[in-house]
């Protein structure tokens, strides 16, 4: 769900309150410094749009997303994924957190650290709602099968005119097309986005693809092939041609 200008259509819904949980714990001095670094410098900016504390206080599970990303380098992602852990005993916390382009991934990273999956879902609010079964189906499986991909690129294009979110990822399981193009649209008018998915033989034609659609000039998303339809028959040797009659010697 790419961040835009348009104005969604019920302006009176406000994001919850975003609540580390942390009053009364404290951490080592690197751990301190690197929080404030990656969280506390753009709390404010921080969007929550999925949480979830564990019954024991131990964990916390946080997808938001970063306004404060539109004013950074273009194309950066802006979903903040965070997973905080509590020594309750110490009255300490460390964490973890990590930067991705889409909701989904922000979920998937969280699932692979222990979120139950029910228990991480999206908030969506105001903001653009899924436009058909397609997208939801896609993010379902991104959720649950993150683990399968290895991110290797991302834009993400949030100008009101065209906001639009590319990632480029290498598939592990090797029983498909090796890259993977994913896409999310947003339909301002109709207030929705959609969640489309490609496969390509080599990074550079999915690269090219993601590089032609920001530009504007790309065409339709080719389909995730079967790996055994990727690989091109190597064709049998020819048999040498016959030699000519000739005298014997």
């Amino acid at each position: 769900m790419p961040s835009t200008e348009s104005t969604p259509p019920d302006d009176r819904w406000r994001p919850p309150e975003l609540d580390f949980r942390l009053d009364g714990f404290d951490a080592d001095e690197k751990t301190s410094k690197a929080f404030f670094r990656e969280i506390e410098l753009i709390e404010d900016y921080l969007v929550p749009l999925a949480v979830h504390h564990t019954a024991d206080g131990v964990h916390s599970f946080y997808v938001a997303h970063d306004s404060s990303a539109t004013w950074d380098h273009p194309g950066v992602p802006q979903y903040v994924a965070l997973h905080l852990q509590r020594d309750l005993d110490s009255a300490t916390f460390r964490f973890e957190q990590v930067t991705l382009p889409l909701p989904a991934m922000a979920q998937s990273w969280l699932i692979h650290r222990g979120c139950p999956t029910d228990s991480i879902e999206l908030n969506l609010g105001s903001g653009p709602q899924p436009a058909d079964e397609a997208t939801r189906a896609l993010e379902r499986r991104l959720m649950t099968d993150g683990d399968h991909f290895a991110l290797g690129y991302s834009y993400t294009h949030d100008y009101p005119g065209d906001p639009v979110i590319v990632a480029a990822l290498r598939a592990l399981d090797g029983r498909s097309s090796p890259f993977r193009v994913v896409i999310e649209e947003v339909d301002s008018d109709a207030w929705t986005y959609s969640l489309r998915e490609g496969g390509f033989a080599t990074v550079g034609e999915a690269l090219q693809w993601c590089d032609d659609r920001l530009r504007g000039k790309a065409g339709p998303l080719p389909p995730v092939r079967p790996a055994a339809s990727l690989v091109r028959p190597t064709p049998a040797p020819k048999a040498p041609a016959p030699r000519p009659p000739g005298r014997s010697r």
